[in-house]
């Protein structure tokens, strides 16, 4: 492939790729309903930065939401979000009435914090009927995270979205392994959409189907060898991110969500860098194990923030973990047997692994500025720095490395 048609590629991608690319984290609402004597009230919190595109807050532009621009648009507010919401006993709605706007600090950002009185049919404890279907239309990796708080026994999270729009909460009732359920299936959609969790795994896989040897990089000639290359990296990454995901889901440390953002972002720069100046060649597990602690307090933003009990928050955090894990060997499952087959092909080791990594920095570079800056950039903006990025970064690289990058030497035999 020629370099023209490489970066013609690389631009079309970063201009089809959706919003999520430069998203800081998934998009998630949280839900509270108590009782406050005998009556249902519901707490909201959205994400400012979740409301601003689709209502405009922002009135004078500056990407900073102040609290006056957000009383102005109250009424705007509870009309869209409650358009969204349906809460009902048996066959009959619950009426909803606005009681207040508040902003409070999330661990991922400012978030309106809307306060509803619910005024039902039935009794406080009766089973409440929720359809949820906010941003359903904008973005499909929303989810709306549910704690109903009507007992002693708090009951959930529970977990709704575009693709499970509708829940039943019985405060009476409620079973653990649902809850578990719903978290491993919230794990793996969650590794599936984190885009920079995603990137960082492919950049640490891409070198696993070759060997650095005298400054050259060749194909590893069995399948095993490979593997176990890989396996080491994976079981680092893995020990790495379940240690602080537990951590902080435990609320045992509490770290910057910008830090650890900007930190993500920079794993992937210094991992893609790693592939093009081999410094951790046999210990690359060591770097993934370094970056995995940062990449478990980002998987843990989505519990982080419930406050929940001891019995709940451990079952969701098995749940989540596994999911997280079971969705990580899923992707290994399907591009491990792929960049083996091509290893041996003469563009792998100049195209897939140096330009795949440059491209992979280019956009991890853009993340960080974005994460750094608490600023998201418009699609069209994001798309063209990652690719001014990448040119830069490719026009300094050539120049660098002129005649010292390392080489391919192809097997013989390809097995």
């Amino acid at each position: 492939m020629r370099p023209i048609s490489f970066i013609s590629a690389f631009g079309l991608l970063l201009l089809l790729l959706p919003p999520m690319t430069h998203a800081h984290k998934p998009s998630d609402s949280y839900l509270w309903i108590q009782e406050d004597q005998e009556t249902l009230v519901l707490r909201w919190d959205i994400a400012l930065r979740d409301l601003e595109p689709v209502l405009g807050i922002d009135i004078n532009k500056d990407r900073q939401i102040t609290w006056g621009e957000l009383k102005a648009n109250r009424a705007t507010i509870y009309h869209y979000v409650l358009s969204h919401l349906n809460i009902s006993q048996g066959d009959q709605n619950c009426q909803r009435i606005p009681q207040g706007l508040q902003v409070e600090q999330h661990s991922d950002g400012r978030y309106a914090v809307l306060r509803i009185h619910l005024n039902c049919p039935q009794t406080s404890s009766a089973p409440l009927n929720l359809s949820y279907t906010l941003f359903a239309d904008i973005d499909p990796s929303h989810r709306g995270i549910i704690l109903d708080q009507r007992s002693d026994k708090a009951a959930g999270p529970f977990v709704l979205g575009p693709d499970h729009q509708q829940r039943i909460l019985d405060s009476s009732s409620h079973s653990s392994i649902a809850l578990f359920l719903d978290y491993v299936t919230e794990g793996i959609w969650h590794i599936w959409i984190g885009l920079d969790h995603i990137l960082f795994i492919v950049v640490l896989l891409l070198p696993a189907v070759l060997l650095f040897q005298k400054q050259q990089w060749k194909p590893a000639e069995r399948f095993s060898t490979s593997l176990i290359n890989l396996t080491k990296v994976v079981t680092a990454f893995t020990i790495a991110h379940s240690l602080t995901l537990s951590m902080a889901a435990l609320a045992w440390v509490n770290p910057s969500s910008r830090l650890i953002e900007s930190g993500i972002a920079l794993s992937i720069i210094f991992a893609a860098w790693n592939n093009l100046h081999p410094w951790f060649n046999q210990s690359r597990w060591k770097l993934a194990f370094a970056f995995g602690l940062l990449h478990g307090f980002g998987f843990a933003a989505v519990l982080a923030d419930l406050g929940l009990s001891s019995e709940s928050l451990a079952l969701s955090l098995l749940g989540f973990n596994i999911g997280v894990e079971t969705g990580q060997l899923v992707i290994l499952l399907f591009l491990f047997p792929l960049a083996f087959r091509l290893r041996n092909k003469h563009y792998y080791p100049g195209w897939i692994l140096q330009r795949g990594s440059l491209a992979a920095a280019s956009v991890a570079f853009i993340w960080l500025i974005e994460r750094g800056a608490n600023q998201n950039f418009s699609q069209a903006e994001f798309s063209l720095l990652s690719l001014l990025v990448f040119l830069s970064i490719f026009l300094i690289f050539t120049k660098a490395t002129s005649g010292q990058v390392p080489r391919a030497v192809p097997l013989k035999t390809a097995p």
